[in-house]
């Protein structure tokens, strides 16, 4: 099996499934109460709207820097997902919500990312018992 290259350690993969878990239940609940508007430059929201959008162009870029990095399968797997849902949400800001549905994929992918989280957070804590008991 290929070694993990981001996502090396149990501390690692502990903080990115912590991440995981509170995006999905900010996707949760945008898609429950939120219905968004396309991004418009004009009006009373234009900043928070432009605001938005740097912030899921500069998510998606990093995620997808990070998936160009990883090298393991599962962990390509884990942030194509991040990543895939961090490009919805940039799809939902400038389209808006009723367009794409974007934030019900928002949800469907960040629970899968979950579920890989969760199975390299496993894999990772399977492995370090063994180890312990290999340098004793």
């Amino acid at each position: 099996m290929e070694p993990f290259s981001i996502l090396n350690s149990r501390k690692r993969a502990l903080i990115a499934l912590i991440h995981s878990i509170f995006f999905l239940g900010i996707a949760g609940l945008q898609a429950a109460v939120s219905h968004a508007e396309p991004l418009s430059f004009h009006g009373s929201r234009a900043t928070s709207g432009l605001a938005l959008l740097a912030i899921y162009v500069v998510v998606t870029t990093v995620l997808l820097a990070l998936l160009a990095v990883s090298r393991c399968a599962t962990e390509k797997l884990y942030f194509a997902l991040c990543s895939a849902s961090a490009g919805f949400g940039l799809l939902r800001i400038v389209l808006g919500d009723p367009a794409l549905h974007a934030n019900i994929l928002r949800v469907l992918f960040l629970s899968c990312a979950v579920l890989v989280g969760l199975v390299i957070l496993r894999t990772h804590s399977m492995q370090e018992p063994q180890a312990e008991c290999a340098s004793s």
